[in-house]
């Protein structure tokens, strides 16, 4: 089932045919659970798919990244590719750093050839939800240099609508002196439950890494306009930034339970 979803998947990178995309993601795969092996699948085929020699990439944060950094640091070394990686977050500097791969920023290269970046939910409109690791703002910001915007994530991560899957709420960046006053107006406006996002390895709040809090908006089920609530919720004055990443994503790649991908839209 796995050789013949990737014989039969379009765009397979021109420097690897479909055996040796399939070796590549086996090749470690016996000792992962089904899970894991669904997040490595789809973070090699973005890595091979999208990755070029001469490119700027943003690398996004969480776990299915640390697939999609082993096997662009494996194309790098292979290939002798010069490819400069722009990072989303602390974890992702440090990947790119012990990976040996080479670290930029956008002062130095504002536009990048492409970003590859996991979600916690991608409906079936292409609607996206970020941020459940507390890296929104920075990964919305390095998504919106890029000319593609590729995610990569595994089964449990694709819905027909938000909040199917993801049970944690839509993640909210604001400034600390205005999280309560953000609070209550998102309940009033909208419904739901909003929460302040404790640490677990510290006493009281997650701080972000731009010094804010977040905010996890449990939402109603029966909202559906995101584009026109996500608006809303920007306007608010302290609202830094919001996890739904709506209209920015060109392609997203599921990895499933047999071993194929899922390809979204």
């Amino acid at each position: 089932m796995i050789l013949k979803t990737l014989v039969r998947a379009k765009g397979v990178s021109s420097a690897f045919t479909g055996v040796e995309f399939l070796f590549n993601c086996m090749n470690v795969s016996d000792k992962m659970g089904p899970l894991e092996t669904a997040k490595k699948i789809a973070a090699y085929k973005a890595i091979d798919e999208y990755v070029k020699d001469n490119s700027v990439i943003g690398i996004g944060s969480g776990s299915t990244i640390i697939h999609a950094i082993h096997r662009l640091a494996e194309r790098v070394k292979e290939e002798k590719l010069q490819v400069v990686c722009i990072p989303t977050s602390y974890q992702a500097r440090q990947l790119i750093l012990n990976n040996h791969l080479t670290l930029g920023d956008l002062e130095s290269f504002p536009k990048l050839d492409c970003a590859i970046d996991g979600a916690d939910e991608v409906d079936a409109e292409m609607n996206i939800i970020k941020g459940g690791g507390g890296c929104l703002l920075q990964e919305k910001i390095v998504a919106s240099c890029a000319k593609e915007f590729i995610i990569i994530a595994d089964y449990t991560k694709h819905s027909e609508k938000l909040g199917q899957q993801y049970k944690q709420g839509i993640p909210i960046e604001v400034v600390p002196m205005a999280y309560v006053p953000i609070q209550h107006r998102i309940e009033d406006n909208y419904g739901g439950d909003v929460k302040i996002r404790m640490a677990v390895a510290k006493a009281g709040p997650v701080i972000t890494d731009n010094g804010n809090f977040i905010l996890d908006w449990h939402f109603p089920q029966d909202l559906s306009d995101w584009n026109k609530i996500n608006e809303e919720i920007l306007l608010m004055p302290g609202v830094v930034e919001t996890g739904l990443f709506i209209k920015m994503a060109n392609k997203a790649y599921f990895g499933m339970t047999d071993g194929s991908i899922k390809e979204q839209p």
